[in-house]
C-alpha cells in the first residue's frame, strides 16, 4: 500500500470572482468545478486544474468573504509550489508575473530546483520551481533520504 502523491490542496479565499481572475488568467489554470463545500453548502467550492482536471494539478479554493487574514505559524500552510521543467520557462513565468504588475521575487538557487515566488490576491505565498536539477544531485537512489545533507553556503551560515 503506498500513496499515489497530492491529490489537491485547498485554500480558503475572501472574493471568488478575484480568485477565478487570478489563477486563470495570471496563473493560466483552467476553472474545472464550481460546486459549493459538501460540509457547509453555503459556501462556495471552486477547482482549479489543468485542462482535464488531472489530480494532482488541483487547486481547490473555499469562499468565505468575512475571513480574517491569515497568519504565519503552526497548523497552517506556508506556501505552496508549482512546477515548471526548465529554468527557461521558470524565467518566462518570471516576466509575465512582472507584465501583470505582480510582484514576484528574484530566481532563488535552492541547490535541488529554482524558485520565484510571489503571492496572491489574499496573500498566498505561492511558488514556482524547476524540476532540475532534482534531489539526486548530492545522493544516489538507494540511499535518498536517509543523510541529513546541507548546501554548503547553509553550512556556512550554521558555523
Amino acid at each position: 500500500m503506498k500513496l499515489a502523491g497530492l491529490h489537491h490542496i485547498t485554500l480558503l479565499c475572501r472574493d471568488m470572482e478575484r480568485t477565478v481572475d487570478f489563477y486563470t488568467r495570471a496563473l493560466g489554470l483552467r476553472l474545472i468545478k464550481q460546486t459549493v463545500n459538501f460540509d457547509d453548502p453555503g459556501t462556495k467550492h471552486f477547482y482549479f486544474g489543468d485542462d482535464s482536471g488531472t489530480p494532482g494539478t488541483i487547486v481547490t479554493f473555499f469562499e468565505y468573504p468575512r475571513g480574517m487574514a491569515g497568519q504565519v505559524g503552526v497548523g497552517t500552510m506556508h506556501h505552496f509550489a508549482f512546477c515548471v521543467d526548465s529554468d527557461a520557462e521558470q524565467l518566462a513565468w518570471r516576466q509575465r508575473l512582472i507584465q501583470l504588475e505582480i510582484n514576484v521575487t528574484p530566481v532563488m538557487d535552492r541547490k535541488y530546483f529554482h524558485s520565484i515566488y510571489f503571492r496572491d490576491p489574499d496573500g498566498i505565498i505561492l511558488e514556482i520551481a524547476t524540476r532540475p536539477p532534482g534531489f539526486l544531485i548530492d545522493e544516489d537512489l538507494e540511499h535518498l533520504g536517509t543523510q541529513m545533507q546541507i548546501p554548503p553556503d547553509v553550512e556556512a551560515m550554521l558555523r
